[in-house]
């Protein structure tokens, strides 16, 4: 039932003008704002540490935007899963960086693409499968019809999904080695201690996944960084070259330039991150744990 209500919800919002898509989403971000609850807790605590230059007014203002910026993306997101790839294209209404990209490509290396949850990232990864043969690591939701409707829509662009494990890893560095495009979100927090080490992110230690640095040393690609901005009317898509660092062999270094690269992203379009997810885990914890319900910057 869960399942269908979801499926329901996300095919009803595609039949919604674009405009009118956000505008409920950014209703939806003052509805959470006013309850409050995690959402809005998490999404102050993140703000409050990347941004501590700012005063207590502007990150409140900061933090009110991004919860609207993300009930943004959530009531868009049918739009873009269920409508045709030709007319989401349509939306695109500017592409900065993609020179370099093709040009990667054209020379017959790889392109790894890294893409923050920033913005609309289903727009990267519809877009780069234009751009050269195509492959995203993908993980099933748990639920069954909301999973068809995901690989449909991820996939209709041209690009292969493959799975998060040893085999869809291999498949992602064959074609990589190719000269192929794959798609990697890189500020998601691994989910054991063996998957990452803790680099600094805005300025604060953050538990990093070492992945995308691993695959890189395996595959020679090159690394690029994109996101797709939400502008009025459609999408601004960014890609930019990732710092020379991000090949190094000392971890520590490449994961200074996979966060660095993230960190430029993000300081482009703060308010349109997911700054509600939490981000700023370190693993092991040991003595701080920024989301715990008395913790102060003086603590720390």
């Amino acid at each position: 039932m869960k399942s269908r209500l979801i499926t329901f919800l996300l095919w009803s919002s595609s039949l919604l003008p674009l405009g009118v898509c956000r505008a409920l989403g950014r209703g939806l971000g003052r509805v959470a704002w006013w309850i409050g609850g995690s959402p809005r807790r998490v999404t102050e605590r993140n703000v409050g540490l990347a941004f501590p230059e700012l005063s207590k007014q502007e990150q409140e203002l900061l933090a009110r935007r991004s919860l609207q910026s993300t009930g943004e993306l959530a009531v868009e997101m049918g739009y873009i899963w269920n409508r045709p790839w030709d007319q989401i294209r349509g939306h695109i209404l500017e592409i900065v960086g993609d020179d370099a990209v093709r040009a990667a490509l054209a020379e017959g290396r790889g392109v790894m693409m890294l893409g923050p949850h920033l913005g609309n990232w289903e727009i990267v990864g519809l877009h780069i499968s234009e751009m050269g043969e195509s492959v995203a690591l993908y993980e099933p939701p748990h639920m069954q019809q909301l999973d068809d409707m995901v690989r449909a829509a991820r996939q209709r662009s041209g690009s292969v999904l493959v799975p998060t494990d040893a085999r869809g890893l291999a498949k992602l560095v064959k074609s990589l080695k190719k000269g192929g495009i794959a798609g990697i979100l890189p500020d998601q927090v691994p989910p054991v201690v063996e998957s990452g080490e803790n680099s600094l992110f805005m300025g604060v230690p953050t538990f990093t996944m070492t992945l995308a640095s691993k695959l890189l040393a395996k595959s020679g690609a090159q690394a690029f960084f994109g996101f797709a901005e939400r502008i009025p009317g459609g999408y601004r898509l960014h890609y930019l070259p990732a710092d020379e660092g991000i090949y190094s062999k000392d971890m520590q270094t490449s994961l200074k330039a996979l966060n660095d690269g993230v960190e430029g992203c993000v300081r482009m379009s703060p308010a349109q991150y997911q700054w509600e997810y939490k981000r700023f885990r370190v693993r092991p914890r040991g003595s701080v744990d920024y989301y715990a319900p008395d913790w102060r910057p003086e603590s720390n």
